[in-house]
């Protein structure tokens, strides 16, 4: 019997092979561009789908045959997974692809504020004769006298650990899911509360999901612990990062600098004041906020491990019973 997963909102403009070719035999796919596309016959088709938005109860009582919905990513917070778990439909998500492009891009944010790359490039462009003075940039410190603070160390956080620690960082973490023996095992130190490690931190790493538990997570009462002239990057969610507080404790300078590669709303919001400032070229925040477009997952590589794993989740759970990364299964009233 010819299986069938239903892709209703394609992202990619290729002839979509890495979607096919990890399906493997017996599963056909099918793909649309968005969900309105989709025709009745393909709804009625779907094994399972891949990918899309979270779709509401009348469109799920459409694809009577489904049995496993795959998010084609890491996050799965715009997901009702326990509303899918009343349909009896396990809900995938994708962890195992990006963990080291974000890794490297939340060393990069780092790196570019420490050692005033983009800083020195801009004040360069700005007077390349007057501005060519080494010891110019503000933000310059030694890596190896620093401490490298991580909230979160699952597989990302501890990809960051080891980056930080190839630079002789001292690394300290913060996570109380984390069993006991955690630092240990990778020759780093426990914090015991998230305002510990603000306090002892000159860098501070997000890598944690979002959660109702984690969203602004990093509010007034972090900053206010925070080490003097802390330098904090978040390539994790933005909501996890409370940005009006993140503004008030820069303009005080309990945080020298941030580096944030997501927002609370995306695109930004040119109304928030602290994204206001950074656009309008504020005095007192240029050069202290770096932003990138929530791009740290991605490379080429990356992109194409997303594809083929969430695809390949599908086809065997379908195909063998073999259910993987499953985040709702504490909500699964029954399996289809």
């Amino acid at each position: 019997m010819t299986l069938h997963v239903l892709w209703p909102m394609v992202r990619w403009s290729d002839n979509l092979h890495i979607e096919t070719e990890a399906l493997g035999p017996g599963v056909t796919p099918h793909f649309s561009k968005s969900v309105e596309e989709v025709s009745d016959e393909v709804w009625a088709l779907a094994d399972g789908i891949v990918g899309g938005p979270d779709l509401p109860d009348d469109l799920i009582a459409r694809m009577p045959r489904c049995r496993v919905h795959v998010r084609a990513g890491v996050g799965f917070d715009n997901i009702d997974v326990a509303r899918w778990g009343r349909h009896g439909i396990p809900v995938c998500n994708t962890p195992d692809y990006g963990t080291l492009e974000v890794a490297d891009h939340a060393i990069a944010m780092m790196l570019t504020l420490m050692k005033g790359t983009a800083y020195h490039d801009e004040r360069l462009r700005e007077d390349p004769k007057s501005n060519w003075i080494p010891a110019l940039s503000p933000f310059g410190k030694r890596l190896s006298i620093c401490t490298f603070g991580i909230v979160g160390l699952g597989r990302i956080g501890t990809a960051a650990a080891l980056r930080a620690k190839a630079f002789g960082m001292n690394v300290v973490f913060y996570d109380p899911f984390k069993p006991n023996g955690s630092d240990l095992a990778l020759g780093i130190r426990r914090a015991d509360s998230l305002t510990e490690l603000f306090a002892q931190s000159d860098v501070v790493s997000v890598h944690v999901p979002a959660s109702e538990e984690t969203r602004g997570l990093i509010g007034r009462e972090a900053l206010a612990a925070a080490k003097p002239g802390l330098v904090l990057v978040n390539t994790a969610r933005g909501a996890i990062v409370d940005i009006d507080a993140l503004q008030d404790a820069m303009q005080r300078d309990q945080v020298l600098a941030a580096a944030l590669d997501v927002l609370p709303q995306e695109p930004p919001n040119l109304g928030a004041p602290l994204i206001k400032a950074w656009h309008a070229e504020e005095t007192w925040l240029r050069h202290r906020l770096l932003l990138t477009p929530h791009s740290a997952f991605y490379t080429p590589e990356s992109a194409r491990d997303m594809r083929s794993i969430a695809a390949r989740t599908a086809a065997r759970y379908l195909r063998d019973g073999r259910l993987e990364n499953c985040v709702n299964e504490l909500f699964l009233t029954h399996r289809r």
